[in-house]
């Protein structure tokens, strides 16, 4: 297939970047300013198989698969101990994440394209994070195996991976992520608190989101707070802090950066280890520079309600609803007053699947008046399109896309967080409960319960239905259509049926299909799966665009 006008303008700009990198020897110092932190952190100990003990911390999965991590002290300590705590982890991270960026760039000549356009982009990245979170990188990088030094050394590697979320969207508007969320209070919930939902759909690869951790930090400054994250990453996705205040994050539209700023979840890590109110949330954002386009959606015990604080390279915004409304909802696309003309911002809206995604979560909503936890899972989990049409699984416009790395639910006036366990949120949402959970982890033994087991809400049983298992083969095999299509490998007729029949609503069985047969010269069939896509609901304007191309593009050939 051709390579798109975004990817070769993306190619372009690297070479340049690789130029320039090379003349100019650019790129992040290897070692930070470390002086005023503490480097004593001692050894680590393993009492029992999944269990790690150090002075100040320690790690343990729990019977549902989901890591808890507990550090404490001043930057470079709690950045020590957590790489020496989830080092095995931290390495199989890495694997995952290189492994899929090689999926994503096979060429080894690109490749070294894409290390040199790394250094020269992130050339000033540290002058944009708060010297104490590049001591903690640091600390946690002493534990980065060499393996990958081919990428960049540790502690600039580390800190390269805190932009991979926003530079994965600036680049090409990867479909990595595609996240929706909601906050509702007063009429909306059932006690009236206040109570946010999120999923996280930013996808990696299968191995990426194997190894969940949830982790409760006790810094020496600021506020203590807990965040569902993964290995090698100190930046907040999704988390609440002592106080009540929550953040998660939602990806825009943005333009191609030509440098980098301040990755969003290191800001929103400042948020939530030093704001107690949205006031001052708004501050802290205020204070950086940015370099894609981000919704942060912060809610707060103290205020009792939610908003978004809406940041991109050039404007900033804060959208908050009336009271009376009591709800709010977050997508892909702003609703701030500084981005209601904003071009790129319209064509998010007309041409992408989030405005979709926020008119069925505002429907769902509307149609579950009296939410609590468990009716916000099921929100989560929910695979239709609006008014209950059948999307076909995998779609991204449903609100539970079926990639989700994690999805987690807030109730800040009570300190309680409830987290997703694998697959995907399907699995039960394990509950901790902030009141309790620092004070626990103190004592906490291998055999010991950090969260609230009565708390727990109970696995989707779609998890355990034959259309699951159905979707997880068709993911598998779309793969191996993937590959086929490609390189114009001729698949057995079996194989192909197989996969019609594994998810026939998803309008990419068809159009896979479709080029599959186009592929092969057999136009008839080529030009029966493509209608057949088509007559199914697309994902985004250009996608069915696309598929009308095709579509004339077989006809003439018959």
């Amino acid at each position: 297939m051709a390579t798109s006008f975004p990817y070769r303008f993306c190619l372009r700009f690297i070479g340049w970047s690789v130029a320039l990198s090379v003349t100019s020897c650019a790129g992040v110092k290897h070692h930070p300013s470390v002086a005023p932190y503490n480097d004593q952190v001692g050894e680590r100990d393993e009492p029992s198989a999944d269990y790690y003990v150090m002075p100040y911390g320690k790690l343990r999965k729990n019977d549902l698969g989901l890591w808890e991590l507990y550090v404490e002290g001043d930057a470079l300590q709690r950045g020590l101990t957590n790489g020496l705590l989830t080092k095995e982890l931290l390495f199989k991270q890495e694997s995952a994440f290189v492994s899929q960026i090689r999926e994503f760039v096979p060429s080894p000549f690109r490749q070294w394209l894409l290390r040199g356009f790394l250094n020269f982009f992130n050339r000033r990245l540290a002058d944009h994070v708060p010297t104490e979170y590049q001591a903690e990188i640091y600390g946690l990088s002493q534990a980065a195996s060499a393996t990958f030094n081919f990428v960049a050394p540790p502690y600039p590697r580390l800190l390269y991976y805190h932009g991979a979320h926003d530079i994965g969207h600036a680049l090409q508007d990867l479909a990595l992520v595609g996240c929706t969320s909601f906050a509702a209070w007063g009429s909306h919930t059932a006690d009236g608190k206040l109570l946010i939902g999120r999923n996280f759909d930013f996808y990696a690869g299968d191995a990426f989101a194997r190894e969940k951790i949830v982790a409760f930090i006790n810094p020496d400054e600021g506020y203590k707070h807990a965040m569902v994250t993964w290995a090698g990453m100190v930046g907040a996705v999704s988390g609440m802090n002592e106080k009540g205040l929550t953040v998660t994050i939602n990806a825009g539209k943005s333009n191609m950066p030509y440098q980098a700023k301040t990755p969003v979840a290191l800001l929103t890590r400042e948020i939530l280890q030093y704001a107690a109110t949205i006031d001052e949330a708004i501050r802290l954002a205020e204070r950086r520079e940015v370099f894609v386009s981000e919704a942060i959606m912060v809610g707060s015990a103290i205020d009792s309600k939610a908003v978004l604080i809406e940041v991109s390279p050039k404007k900033f915004g804060v959208y908050e609803v009336k009271n009376s409304s009591n709800a709010l909802v977050c997508a892909n696309h702003f609703q701030s007053e500084p981005y209601r003309s904003d071009k790129k911002n319209l064509r998010q809206v007309a041409e992408s699947h989030s405005q979709y995604r926020f008119d069925r979560m505002q429907e769902l909503l509307d149609s579950t008046p009296r939410l609590n936890p468990s009716s916000a899972a099921q929100i989560l989990r929910n695979r239709e399109g609006i008014g209950g049409k059948q999307l076909g699984y995998g779609n991204e416009k449903a609100i539970n896309q079926l990639l989700a790395h994690h999805a987690v639910i807030f109730q800040p006036e009570d300190r309680l967080l409830w987290v997703s366990t694998a697959p995907y949120q399907l699995g039960a949402f394990v509950a901790y409960d902030l009141n309790t959970v620092f004070s626990r982890m103190d004592t906490l033994s291998a055999d010991g319960v950090v969260d609230e087991t009565r708390l727990r809400i109970p696995a989707d049983t779609f998890r355990y239905s034959a259309a699951f298992s159905d979707y997880e083969a068709y993911r598998r095999q779309k793969r191996v259509l993937e590959k086929a299509v490609a390189a114009g490998t001729p698949l057995d007729t079996e194989v192909l049926r197989s996969f019609e029949q594994l998810n026939p609503a998803f309008w990419k069985t068809g159009y896979l299909l479709g080029e599959y047969y186009l592929r092969q010269g057999q136009y008839s069939e080529a030009l029966r799966y493509y209608r057949m896509a088509a007559d199914n609901e697309v994902t985004t304007l250009p996608d069915r665009q696309m598929i009308q191309k095709r579509i004339k593009k077989v006809e003439r050939k018959l």
